[in-house]
């Protein structure tokens, strides 16, 4: 099985670094950029000339769920309709693996270059997801900088000494957490926290039983969704009373759109958490 996942990552490397240099001499004179996705929305108003941008989508729009909402509102909005993105003449299309897929699909039957990114597993991957944007967009010098900027706030979080490492796991509607392979892990990780979900040799996006939860007494319970919302079957795991009694855990909230995509966002998350475990720690330690 995990051969048959090492496979599988190869050959998605593989099958994207084809369509960035399929895309390559399109890049090269590409004025009209559109975005289908939250997170090469972000790529692209970061990265890209303001004048170069085509369109980006309405989610970007929204302060509670993106990191650029400002820079948003000075370039044209999409649906992520195909009609409406054929209509704009766009020379370059920016898309992710698992959204708007009608719309990528009808794309790809026209004359007009797709280029779709996954979903980052790694600090490499976001970096190598900035590089590659930066070139299309004709922008290594702002990659660059980019990425040079997060690595010098996640080194920062690094260089400090840890007398612990609390344990912390992430809770998401439906008992959705994320172990190995994932880069909230390698955030979290980051941090100072040691994620029991990993340690269980929980792969990628799975799920936990709140039994495990308590069972672990974790120091930290993330959360992304607020306890007090509308109820839900999804997140009544959230106001489960078994959280009540967890008396020794913190509860945090940590907004998706922090860790979610690949950007300066993610230095944003290693610091939030970083300030929570040395919290912890220094509670535990009595100090």
């Amino acid at each position: 099985m995990r051969l048959l996942h090492f496979l599988r990552a190869i050959a998605g490397v593989a099958a994207i670094s084809l369509l960035l240099t399929g895309a390559s001499l399109a890049a090269d004179s590409a004025q009209r950029i559109v975005s289908l996705n939250l997170c090469t929305d972000e790529l692209l108003l970061r990265l890209a000339d303001p004048a170069k941008v085509a369109s980006v989508t309405w989610l970007s729009l929204s302060p509670s769920g993106s990191n650029v909402a400002d820079l948003a509102v000075k370039v044209p909005i999409n649906h992520g309709l195909a009609e409406q993105i054929i209509a704009a003449e766009p020379d370059l299309v920016l898309a992710g693996t698992f959204t708007t897929r009608i719309a990528v699909g009808m794309l790809k039957r026209t004359t007009i270059p797709v280029i779709e990114f996954s979903v980052p597993r790694s600090f490499e991957d976001v970096r190598q997801q900035i590089r590659d944007v930066a070139k299309l967009v004709q922008a290594e010098d702002r990659g660059t900088q980019l990425i040079d900027e997060i690595d010098r706030r996640i080194a920062a979080v690094a260089a400090k000494p840890r007398s612990m490492r609390p344990t912390a796991v992430v809770l998401n509607p439906n008992g959705a957490t994320v172990g190995q392979g994932t880069l909230a892990n390698q955030i979290m990780t980051a941090a100072g926290l040691d994620n029991i979900a990993a340690r269980l040799r929980i792969d990628n996006y799975g799920q936990i039983p709140l039994e495990v939860v308590a069972l672990h007494e974790v120091d930290v319970l993330i959360v992304s969704a607020t306890r007090d919302g509308p109820p839900s079957k999804a997140t009544e795991a959230l106001s489960h009373p078994i959280l009540s009694k967890l008396t020794r855990t913190r509860i945090v909230s940590m907004p998706g759109r922090l860790w979610n995509c690949g950007g300066p966002a993610i230095a944003e998350a290693v610091e939030r958490l970083d300030a929570v475990a040395s919290d912890v720690a220094r509670e535990k330690s009595g100090q």
